[in-house]
């Protein structure tokens, strides 16, 4: 080979390199200053960065102001939208509904019962995006077990209501997988 096709070849590898490291740095930056805004816990630092503004909610809920942090989780999920971002805030919200359902169901068995519900919803919603996530399978089990789904939630049978349940197979669908 010719001396200027390798440093031609020598300052391509170079310039890639470079460009690589620049992209390493600029993440790096911009994980500085997300970890800047989750230790200050200020709100006007956090809105623009959705990272800090997730971790805000999360130590709000863990608080125990669960208003301001779910006024969070709501807008960090966008509907019609499926970003990791967003299935961790539907998956950390189900979770602190579902602790607070368990806290209160001593006092209000009704408001316990609504959270609960609402819980074993945002499970749903992060398992439509992603079926294979075991953690929400798990707390959706959980919270199943304390609210059971039963016909009679429901309303009563009629006698319009089919007597006998036929299997359906559906060629794409591995049997029983969760919604």
């Amino acid at each position: 080979m010719r001396r200027g096709t390798i440093h031609l070849l020598f300052a391509a590898a170079a310039l890639a390199c470079g460009a690589f490291a620049a992209d390493q740095a600029l993440q790096l930056h911009q994980l500085g200053r997300i970890r800047q805004a989750v230790a200050a816990a200020n709100a006007d630092t956090a809105a623009d960065i959705p990272e800090a503004r997730l971790a805000q909610a999360m130590a709000l809920a863990r608080a125990g102001r669960h208003d301001a942090a779910l006024a969070i989780y709501d807008s960090l999920i966008q509907p019609g939208r499926i970003d990791a971002l967003g299935q961790t805030a539907r998956f950390d919200l189900g979770n602190m509904l579902l602790r607070k359902a368990r806290a209160s169901a001593a006092d209000d068995a009704f408001a316990a019962q609504a959270l609960l519900e609402l819980a074993k919803q945002r499970y749903r919603d992060v398992l439509r995006a992603q079926p294979d996530d075991w953690d929400a399978r798990y707390n959706l089990e959980r919270a199943l077990w304390l609210a059971p789904e039963t016909q009679d939630m429901f309303g009563a049978e009629t006698d319009d209501m089919p007597k006998e349940l036929l299997l359906v197979k559906v060629p794409s669908l591995p049997p029983g997988d969760l919604p």
